[in-house]
């Protein structure tokens, strides 16, 4: 498979990082109406027929040509989309948002972690500094939110936190993968194992559908439809093709523009405000982007 180019492949990881910056947002209101099972059915499903609906017009349809190896590897990046989903909205039900951005922002220390352990992409020092100026940053920018942690917060930080990890292995195993599969195919195939495997659930977990689907609000509608198309299909899609193109590490990094995302929809949507406390914040994460990517940058000469 070839390559994606690396401007390309930094502007899809900076799009997915904006749109995840949304679902925040749309995945705390979704919880009004939805319990974190269903909310992450209903958007793992939308989300897996608009990916199959484009994977059929792109490639053909058809025949899903793939090795019974490559098979197995796939089902096992379906847990790792399964626990990102399903562990973040648990978790989300314990703590409140801006908690739960904070360990959210820990993904990037984690990725480098592991991906440096584990494959090696990038040396560690050329991601540490870079990762921790911008994980600072993150906890900056949602300091304010700590004094709500919500009614459960260490078993909610908990949940939140594996979703973290499961998502950073997911972004180490999709990249060998993207060699011999298109990063297409690996997000909707990944995404129905996640989808098959949930869907059990659904009877231990019930909010909505003891309710009545009359019991849900337009907005939460609104913030669903958010997560299926933008926060799944979209993101997704744009990550895996960003993480194609320079890596795990570097992708993980940018990824610590959600919060800054964040503070900016809320404000021009929520309408809330911005002190001194989140410019700072966003300053460190814009300096650690540019440190990693100085860093990186130089092992490419």
């Amino acid at each position: 498979m070839s390559q994606p180019s690396t401007t390309v492949a930094y502007g899809s990881v900076v799009l997915a990082a904006v749109l995840w910056g949304g679902s925040i947002v749309a995945q705390k209101m979704a919880l009004g109406s939805f319990s974190a099972v269903e909310a992450s059915v209903l958007r793992d499903i939308g989300g897996l027929a608009i990916l199959l609906a484009t994977w059929w017009w792109k490639e053909g349809g058809g025949v899903l040509k793939i090795n019974r190896t490559d098979m197995g590897l796939l089902g096992l990046l379906g847990l790792g989309v399964l626990g990102n989903h399903l562990l973040i909205l648990m978790g989300l039900n314990y703590v409140s948002g801006a908690v739960g951005g904070v360990i959210i922002g820990s993904s990037p220390v984690v990725t480098s972690l592991l991906s440096a352990c584990l494959i090696r992409d990038v040396p560690l020092g050329a991601v540490w500094g870079g990762a921790f100026l911008s994980f600072a940053g993150v906890g900056l920018v949602s300091v304010a939110g700590f004094h709500a942690a919500g009614e459960q917060p260490l078993l909610g930080s908990i949940l939140v936190f594996l979703g973290v990890v499961s998502w950073a292995l997911y972004s180490i195993g999709s990249r060998n993968i993207m060699e011999r599969v298109s990063a297409l195919t690996v997000n909707w195939t990944t995404l129905a194992v996640a989808t098959v495997l949930q869907i059990p659930l659904l009877w231990t977990d019930q909010k909505m559908m003891d309710a009545g689907m009359s019991s849900v609000t337009t907005s939460d509608w609104l913030a669903l439809g958010y997560l299926v198309v933008f926060a799944t299909a979209v993101a997704q899609q744009a990550w895996l093709f960003g993480v194609k193109g320079i890596g795990p590490s570097r992708a993980s990094v940018l990824g610590n523009l959600t919060p800054v995302a964040a503070i900016g929809l809320s404000a021009v949507i929520l309408g809330e405000s911005v002190g001194h406390i989140e410019i700072i914040g966003i300053c460190l994460i814009l300096t650690g982007v540019w440190v990693v990517n100085r860093q990186t940058a130089k092992l490419d000469h």
